[in-house]
């Protein structure tokens, strides 16, 4: 005979059970963090998909705006306008593809690189200011946190 849980016992990841509680209070502080971080811009002050193309060119290199659609899960049209705008503030440069004239392929400009790095920078002193102010204690926590977060997430 098999046996039923108790009426009251939690269903491991079902409502009000311990883990879902968790992730859920999880989901609603990253989320709060991210669009914290995110406030911090450089100059020209981009909007977030646009600075999206630009880290990805800086870490993978110049590619087309297909890849750069794939790589954001949009369409390839949404791609196509914000590279445009991106070039028009000279932040990303489009050249002709070496062998296949129909498509172009992205690249970052000095302009582009400084704004990313100039970001990421801003980015950093906000949360490092932050992480300042809190005891030896909190950050040996935080460290132990974001290394089991980026396990997590790296799955």
């Amino acid at each position: 005979m098999i046996s039923q849980p108790a009426a009251d016992a939690p269903v491991i990841g079902g409502p009000g059970s311990p883990d879902l509680t968790l992730a859920a209070e999880l989901r609603v502080t990253l989320g709060r963090a991210t669009r914290r971080i995110k406030a911090e811009r450089g100059e020209a002050g981009l909007s977030d998909p646009q600075f999206n193309v630009l880290a990805i060119l800086l870490r993978e290199g110049p590619t087309s705006p297909g890849r750069l659609a794939e790589h954001e899960r949009i369409a390839a049209p949404a791609m196509t306008r914000t590279v445009g705008c991106l070039a028009d503030r000279g932040l990303v440069r489009k050249t002709e593809h070496p062998t296949d004239g129909r498509q172009v392929v992205v690249s970052l400009t000095e302009e582009g690189h400084a704004e990313v790095v100039e970001t990421r920078r801003r980015r950093d002193a906000w949360l490092s200011a932050r992480l300042a102010g809190l005891g030896a204690a909190d950050r040996a926590v935080l460290v132990q946190a974001a290394e089991i977060l980026r396990r997590i997430t790296s799955s």
